[in-house]
């Protein structure tokens, strides 16, 4: 499902991924545990598409990345920073991603609905992002990336900022998603419940 082949990859002006191989099957669940420096928001922002390799391929079924840009599409991606729109209700910012994705206005406010119930954080649908703390804002960024049900879901530390109780509402929702999921943590806990472990080093 999802494959990269002698990646290397730069960031703040040195190379701190080289040589890494990975392949994820479909449905497979991977950790990428390592320390802060190592390299984890990196690797998921260059096999999300977003930030070209220096080095090697980023291939989605088999298919080149850089060739078939068209393929970001079978890709979701919670970033660590949620990448949310401040402008936007915690509703809006699930509903125009999948506005973007195609689907239909009436389709995307009953999807998004349905994902941040899921999330437990349905309450604050109609909040700005700005108004809401930072494991609700975290949990809508899971949420918005949920809501896509794509064929392989990369998220960086998405337990990060919540309590005990959502922390195990994330998680049972990341695991139970069905599709190849690639989760960057430093959480034991997380990796547990992952497939396998893939340690990175700096």
């Amino acid at each position: 499902m999802l494959s990269c082949e002698d990646l290397a990859c730069r960031a703040g002006g040195r190379e701190i991924i080289s040589g890494f191989r990975l392949e994820v099957a479909p449905g497979e669940r991977v950790a990428l545990m390592g320390p802060s420096g190592s390299g984890k928001t990196t690797l998921l922002t260059t096999l999300a598409g977003l930030l070209p390799p220096s080095r090697g391929r980023v291939l989605v079924r088999g298919l080149s990345l850089a060739e078939r840009p068209d393929l970001r599409a079978e890709l979701a991606l919670v970033f660590q920073s949620y990448g949310l729109l401040s402008s936007l209700t915690a509703a809006e910012n699930v509903e125009v991603a999948l506005r973007a994705a195609g689907h239909h206005p009436s389709e995307a406010m009953d999807r998004a609905a349905v994902v941040l119930e899921r999330l437990k954080v349905s309450a604050f649908a109609d909040h700005l992002v700005e108004e809401l703390s930072g494991g609700q804002q975290q949990r809508v960024a899971v949420a918005r990336a949920l809501a896509l049900r794509t064929p392989v879901l990369l998220a960086d530390e998405p337990t990060a900022e919540q309590d005990a109780g959502h922390r195990g509402v994330v998680l049972k929702e990341l695991m139970e998603a069905g599709g190849a999921l690639v989760v960057a943590t430093h959480d034991p806990e997380v990796a547990e419940l992952c497939d396998r472990v893939v340690e990175l080093r700096p």
